[in-house]
């Protein structure tokens, strides 16, 4: 079935008023011969809203209740893979990174860590209902549809005095690869360990450690993606020991075996992965900067 499986996703970096908020606009065709539901699962990444043009997937952290057919679905930012099954669709999505969690969420993101939700229905995505409810015409319009995206964003009222610097500092310490322990953050964001700690599972999760390691992990895991005949020893992050570590944290954060996932189809992932790394550099929005995805660059 995966190979007659289509998609065409098509990334929109946000214009330049709203891209330390977003990591990416980005709209996907799924085509499934027969409508037979295609299954795969998301990495660990940032929150996500998705609103979908008909009836929305079947999709579940390990552990949670399913949530079937949402037409707006909502996540928060996870350190697990989120599962779906869907059939042929269209859906728009919107990566928020952890300056727009702040900025147009403002609930504490770690009481939403590795949630899925149906935006309609949990007050937290509320403010967003609107934009599900108009993103769709009579008939396709990508076009129109990105407009009202960005405009809806725009509407907003001005953010109040904030953490913004503090926030896109912590964010750039974990997109450097020199960064490797809450030490070393510490140093170079200037925030007493505990103010750190705060602020990490206010806008981004997680503890500092989790994210620490959540970044080199999906380090690792793109760059498998991407070239799969490195085998893992080829891809595994220079920060790790050994590769008894790697297997640790990928037990951890995709709950199997770095040789059962390789196993495994990821006929959605795959693709979406190679695209992503060809128009935003990034494959994966965790290791987008803070300023949001880099569109043309080698």
């Amino acid at each position: 079935m995966s190979h007659d499986l289509s998609i065409t996703v098509r990334f929109h970096p946000p214009p330049e008023d709203l891209r330390r908020y977003f990591t990416t606009f980005y709209v996907t065709r799924i085509d499934v011969p027969g409508n037979e539901p295609v299954e795969d699962a998301l990495q660990p990444e940032w929150a996500n809203l998705r609103i979908f043009d008909g009836a929305g997937p079947v999709s579940w952290f390990e552990g949670g209740e399913p949530l079937s057919g949402a037409r707006f679905t909502a996540t928060g930012p996870s350190s697990r893979p989120c599962h779906f099954r869907l059939g042929t669709s269209r859906f728009w999505g919107i990566g928020l990174l952890p300056l727009g969690w702040h900025r147009y969420v403002g609930q504490q993101a770690s009481d939403h860590a590795n949630l899925i939700a149906d935006g309609h229905r949990h007050p937290t995505f509320a403010p967003f209902a609107p934009l599900a409810d108009g993103l769709y015409g009579d008939h396709p319009d990508e076009a129109a549809e990105l407009e009202r995206i960005i405009r809806f964003f725009r509407s907003f009222e001005p953010a109040p005095e904030s953490d913004e610097a503090r926030i896109m500092a912590v964010h750039a310490t974990l997109v450097d690869p020199q960064v490797d322990t809450v030490a070393k953050m510490v140093d170079h964001v200037g925030l007493g360990q505990r103010t750190l700690e705060r602020l990490c599972h206010r806008d981004f999760g997680f503890s500092p450690k989790v994210l620490l390691r959540r970044q080199r992990f999906m380090r690792s895991l793109a760059h498998f993606m991407l070239d799969p005949s490195l085998k893992w020893i080829g891809a595994i992050d220079s920060q790790y020991h050994d590769q008894a570590q790697f297997v640790r944290d990928f037990r951890e954060f995709m709950g199997m075996t770095p040789r059962a996932y390789a196993a495994m189809p990821h006929p959605v992932l795959e693709r979406f992965m190679q695209e992503r790394k060809r128009m935003l550099r990034a494959p994966v929005q965790t290791l987008d900067s803070p300023q949001g995805a880099a569109p043309d660059l080698p």
